[in-house]
């Protein structure tokens, strides 16, 4: 399979092209810096170099032509500023499922986060100037960017994680709807994407993941369609 992802330089983004890659798969990641391709090769993967925040839908869709499948694991990151939740974790999101449409790339996987529709509301506007506005932004542009995606004709699946740890992955966690809140390495939420994909489940789902006591096939199979 050739998987296209978005944000190809994140941690998880590149847990996920080492699996694949070791898999016989083909991972291709795009990234915003140069300098950052040389890791990527050294994760097993190709790089593409594009700002998500200053390309359009053709020049997306034309380095999707071919792909079986892309995810989207971009994100402006701590220290990024309000607006940059919005153009990049929101608008980037949008923009690549626009590209997968154009491509005819069915199978999207979103990386999103926990509780992303309980922000405020009357918080995540901008001008955000202390660092709860800006995370309530961070919250607010996850939560559409995910409702966007499920109203679209694609195979999508929307994966929600508790807090992120750099432990070593386990291969078990906990799925749901809604799960109590906790944490889980980027190995497994890494790990549950590339099981999604590879063996084509948890299509039209969404849910949070948490670390437990479910192998990774197992708890993806408990998810109801």
């Amino acid at each position: 399979m050739r998987i296209v992802i978005a944000g190809g330089h994140g941690k998880i983004a590149q847990l996920l092209e080492r699996r694949l890659a070791d898999a016989g798969h083909d991972p291709v990641g795009i990234v915003r810096n140069e300098d950052h391709v040389a890791d990527l090769e050294a994760a097993g993967a190709r790089a593409v170099v594009l700002d998500l925040e200053s390309t359009d839908v053709d020049t997306l869709a034309g380095h999707l032509d071919g792909a079986d499948a892309v995810v989207f694991a971009a994100g402006g990151g701590g220290g990024s500023g309000a607006e940059r939740k919005l153009t990049l974790d929101r608008d980037g999101a949008v923009l690549l499922a626009d590209a997968a449409e154009r491509a005819g790339v069915s199978r999207y996987v979103m990386v999103s986060a926990m509780s992303t529709d309980d922000f405020d509301p009357d918080a995540a506007e901008l001008p955000a100037e202390d660092d709860d506005a800006v995370f309530q932004v961070y919250l607010r542009a996850k939560s559409e960017a995910d409702a966007d995606l499920r109203g679209r004709d694609l195979d999508w699946t929307i994966v929600r994680p508790g807090g992120l740890t750099d432990d070593a992955g386990t291969g078990q966690v906990s799925v749901g709807r809604t799960v109590e809140r906790g944490s889980v390495p980027r190995a497994d939420v890494a790990e549950v994407i590339a099981t999604a994909l590879v063996e084509g489940t948890a299509v039209r789902t969404q849910f949070e993941l948490v670390s437990g006591d479910l192998p990774i096939s197992d708890a993806l199979a408990t998810i109801k369609y």
